[in-house]
């Protein structure tokens, strides 16, 4: 089963920011998005469910120090990102 990406202008925004800040981890970040919707389960992924005042949302690992958190909307699998940028910025 694939999954969708929606984006949203907020998040296209940041990930701009992000990419523009971080242009060494671009082919990283592509591949974080392929693999989440080809397969979000995925061990590479590290998919983990956030808890506290980001319970709604979910988190993969873009590497060891990047992450974005993301909202999995159940219907037609769609999944929609939130953040993207280090561990303690999105947390």
């Amino acid at each position: 089963m694939k999954y969708e990406i929606i984006f949203t202008e907020s998040y296209t925004r940041r990930a701009v920011k992000f990419l523009k800040k971080h242009p060494e981890l671009r082919n990283q970040y592509q591949k974080t998005l392929e693999l989440l919707e080809l397969n979000p389960q995925h061990p590479a992924l590290r998919l983990h469910k956030l808890s506290g005042t980001l319970s709604d949302l979910h988190s993969v690992s873009i590497n060891i120090s990047y992450r974005i958190t993301l909202e999995f909307l159940v219907e037609g699998n769609n999944i929609l990102p939130v953040n993207i940028g280090k561990h303690e910025d999105v947390y």
